[in-house]
């Protein structure tokens, strides 16, 4: 889709509402990001309740404050990812395991139903789901203990 000229606001249910320059209004449409890990500001699509994309934002860091800040709050509340800063234990190396984790959000307790659950995305970059779907990021793993390193170590 091309890069357009839009408006969104929240609508009285508190669902975003694109108004595109061609007086179309969506409504509940959905932000998403092309690239939320390795480059959360660049390539933003705009997707329609039919699920076609409605609007490309090449930069979101270049939209103005007002709907920068409205389409990263629709973002935030999409994309929940915690991320893995302690791996207190784990239940037993075999999965599925019950981890005991230190995460950006507080502590929890999540089941790992295997290994393929663990996605590598790079170098030092984790994607862990666990049995809910929910995702966890581990961020860098040079930077975890010395603990949390040795149970990492016995899944990967």
């Amino acid at each position: 889709m091309k890069n357009v000229d839009f408006d969104v606001s929240l609508d009285a249910f508190g669902h975003l509402c694109l108004c595109l320059t061609d007086g179309s209004t969506h409504s509940d449409v959905v932000p998403v990001r092309a690239f939320p890990i390795a480059a959360p500001d660049d390539g933003v699509s705009i997707i329609g309740s039919d699920g076609h994309e409605l609007v490309w934002i090449p930069k979101l860091s270049a939209l103005d404050t007002q709907r920068q800040a409205l389409l990263e709050a629709t973002l935030a509340q999409r994309e929940f990812m915690p991320v893995i800063q302690r791996l207190v234990q784990v239940s037993t190396f075999a999965t599925p395991s019950q981890w005991t984790v230190t995460t950006s959000r507080g502590d929890t307790v999540f089941t790992l139903k295997g290994e393929d659950d663990i996605r590598r995305l790079n170098a030092n970059t984790l994607l862990i789901a666990d049995s809910h779907g929910v995702h966890y990021l581990i961020n860098d793993m040079a930077a975890l203990d010395r603990n949390s390193k040795r149970l990492l170590d016995r899944f990967l």
